[in-house]
């Protein structure tokens, strides 16, 4: 079974290995959801939810647009002023695209503050940028350029680069604008993900490992450069295509697991995730469309409720019907005066001869009451005892073996066996 995401643009470049038909799709956006959390891939790709805009996203979506409108103006013309200029008729034309987005600020005096403080912070962005690079000095190969290839496990790689430089040399610059902040060290490695994903796929298409990663923060005016080579664009297609075995499996199973984290304060699912009180249920998609199971196929593991230990039993356990060994007080001769010998009992239950069998002549229709017992260990587990009390005596006997010896080492391998009913 099989997910696609939005259908292919026109003029796509597609390549695969000897003709490799492409049996799935993932973004980088789409790899990103599924490491931050697998049901948010759930939700977005597979149930399609609806999310309500955001106007963080919104503004850089706005941004976006002014900076690549901005390189169409002839190179002096690209002042700060013309940048500012073009933030108007980008926003008409996203409201004429969008018009969910005029939902973001509400009507009234309230909400047109809060829509000026919106487009402060964008015209902030926007003057940001020509602190960190002249314009007027470059002249971008493409721009939210789309691009897509195909590995050789089928799965096709797709995305829009934001800007394209190729210097004279030849060399290439990949260049992507992002209007939050610069992360912290610790999480460098993550934000450039989406980097070598694309850097892997103008790799299969133009044979040419790019020469610079360059990612430029406008939050905060920072740039994050990474110079790639063949090994690191291995290891992403590795990850990759483990990222997409990782999705092919949650699919089959219909086991997305959410995985918390700071973001799910900005999360429009957090009602729908189980971890905050919901309900977990399957999606009615992976259902209907995973594939049936096969021979061989493992079975995936369901976890089930501890349930509670029965009570201990105040009744001795059954008993198994050997004959009782000779005591070694019987042996030596200083058996008990008045208890009867093990030797007389040929099975458990019957009475030996001796003093006992005269007081209850109808032993055998009318059987003894049961013995009140208390055990006590004496020395090493295998050669403890057990004290019988009797109506008028004391027994003692030997523990031994579910086979019938005696035990001789370990501990806990034999059984209790006494006289009694």
């Amino acid at each position: 079974m099989t997910t696609t995401e939005a259908g292919s643009e026109a003029g796509a470049q597609t390549i695969g290995s000897g003709g490799v038909e492409a049996t799935g799709s993932l973004s980088p956006s789409r790899a990103g959801d599924f490491m931050t959390c697998p049901l948010l891939y759930r939700f977005r790709v597979i149930d399609k939810i609806p999310e309500r805009p955001s106007p963080a996203a919104a503004r850089g979506t706005l941004v976006h647009a002014v900076l690549e409108r901005l390189y169409d103006l002839p190179t002096g013309d690209r002042t700060v002023a013309a940048a500012l200029d073009l933030l108007g008729p980008q926003w008409d034309r996203l409201l004429e695209a969008e018009p969910e987005l005029a939902t973001l600020f509400e009507d009234g005096a309230e909400g047109e503050a809060e829509r000026a403080g919106w487009l402060d912070e964008a015209r902030r962005m926007v003057e940001r940028y020509f602190t960190l690079e002249d314009p007027t000095r470059l002249e971008p190969a493409d721009r939210e350029l789309f691009v897509e290839t195909v590995l050789d496990s089928g799965l096709r790689l797709r995305g829009f680069i934001d800007r394209v430089d190729v210097a004279p040399t030849g060399d290439v610059r990949i260049v992507d604008y992002k209007t939050g902040t610069a992360p912290r060290a610790d999480f460098e490695a993550r934000a450039l993900f989406q980097m070598k994903f694309y850097a892997l796929v103008l790799w299969r298409l133009q044979g040419r490992v790019p020469r610079l990663l360059q990612l430029m923060y406008l939050g905060n005016g920072e740039v994050l450069r990474y110079e790639p080579d063949e090994a690191d664009l291995r290891a992403t297609r590795r990850k990759v295509e483990a990222l997409w075995e990782a999705i092919r499996r949650a699919m089959d199973t219909g086991e997305w697991r959410p995985r918390t984290s700071r973001l799910c304060d900005w999360c429009d699912h957090k009602s729908r995730c189980p971890s905050f009180g919901a309900l977990p249920r399957r999606s009615p998609s992976s259902r209907s469309s995973a594939r049936p199971r096969r021979p061989g196929d493992r079975r995936p593991r369901t976890r089930r409720p501890l349930t509670p230990a029965p009570p201990p039993s105040n009744h001795t356990a059954r008993r198994p019907p050997h004959p009782l060994p000779a005591t070694s007080a019987d042996r030596k001769g200083r058996r008990p005066q008045g208890a009867p010998t093990a030797r007389g009992a040929d099975r458990i239950g019957r009475q030996p001869p001796g003093p006992l069998a005269a007081q209850s002549a109808d032993h055998t229709e009318r059987p003894p009451r049961r013995p009140v017992y208390a055990a006590e260990r004496r020395g090493h587990w295998p050669h403890g005892t057990l004290r019988v009390r009797w109506p008028d005596g004391a027994l003692t006997v030997w523990m031994v073996c579910r086979d019938g010896r005696r035990p001789r080492g370990g501990s806990g391998a034999g059984a209790l066996i006494v006289g009694g009913r």
